[in-house]
């Protein structure tokens, strides 16, 4: 071959060069686009999150939601078996919401308690109090009825604030919340709070609340608007972690995540929380009144908050 020959040769293999890397370029810069790197803006990490390819396919191929349809799922649902009862969906991402009897008053039970958990978590964003500090439990302290295990363990046992936090959540423990309440926080404090915040349907003396309520000051503790970002990671494994999982999060799918609280009182039966799947975020709360049968409540409650998950997703 000739030298004119070889360069031609040469500059034929050398365009082929340039065209394959431009190829594989290209390819990279389309995948790229197609799967970005996800960026998580939760809390916690362990949050089911969707890709932004499977929320584009999902926005593209699913229709608005319209609330009157949810509220008649949840009536067929319902039934006639509850009398009086109040739900409440609040879409975190949307204008969504869906309400049934959602400003009715109702006895909070441990419900309640979250006001609680959030004017404490309050004091020690500000500095006033010290998780770290150490409480001695006192007879007059113990709360001799409901769930928890403190009432067994007598006069004289230590514990930190932190530990009566985490046991006022997780057990719905009654002593850990009259502590905090009475005397680390201050129940008047605590109203003053709820006050400020335009919680005016909580009355805490006399155990009052509503669905309304409590999905504010859930979004506010959720959304990181009571404390850092350290403390509301603490508070929503609180909420995660606790020992009563058959309402709520009882029928909906392994990979959801439920931050939720429980309150129990004689005919009265609630669960209220966020819940967090790979495609949907919302809050939601029942509260119930005049229940007879506490197994059937909860198996409703359950069959009703996967309705509920099954439509929002």
């Amino acid at each position: 071959m000739n030298r004119a020959g070889r360069r031609q040769t040469a500059q034929s293999f050398f365009l082929k060069l340039i065209f394959f890397v431009l190829v594989i370029a290209g390819t990279f810069l389309v995948f790229m686009r197609l799967f970005p790197k996800q960026k998580s803006i939760s809390p916690l990490a362990e949050e089911p999150t969707a890709s932004a390819t499977s929320k584009t396919i999902l926005s593209v191929f699913s229709k608005k939601r319209n609330p009157d349809d949810l509220k008649q799922l949840i009536k067929e649902t319902v039934g006639l078996t509850w009398k009086n009862y109040s739900i409440l969906v609040v879409d975190t991402a949307s204008d969504f919401k869906m309400g049934i009897n959602e400003e009715e008053i109702f006895t909070g039970a441990s419900v309640n308690k979250i006001p609680i958990l959030a004017a404490l978590y309050t004091k020690v964003q500000s500095g006033d109090i010290n998780l770290d500090k150490v409480i001695t439990l006192q007879q007059d302290d113990i709360q001799d009825y409901g769930t928890g295990s403190m009432r067994y363990d007598g006069p004289g046992t230590t514990y930190s604030i932190k530990t009566l936090a985490k046991l006022m959540m997780q057990q719905s423990d009654n002593t850990a919340a009259y502590i905090i309440a009475n005397q680390i926080v201050g129940m008047d404090k605590i109203q003053s709070l709820l006050d400020t915040w335009g919680m005016t349907q909580t009355d805490m003396i006399n155990n009052k609340t509503s669905n309304t309520d409590i999905a504010a000051i859930m979004k506010k503790i959720y959304e990181g608007n009571v404390a850092n970002v350290a403390y509301t990671k603490e508070m929503l494994t609180f909420f995660k972690d606790g020992e009563f999982e058959d309402r709520l999060p009882g029928l909906l799918p392994k990979d959801v995540v439920v931050y939720h609280k429980i309150g129990t009182e004689i005919g009265v039966m609630h669960d209220v929380g966020i819940v967090v799947g790979p495609t949907t975020k919302y809050y939601v709360g029942i509260m119930t009144s005049d229940i007879t049968d506490e197994k059937e409540a909860i198996a409703l409650m359950a069959k009703t908050s996967k309705v509920i998950y099954d439509f929002m997703k």
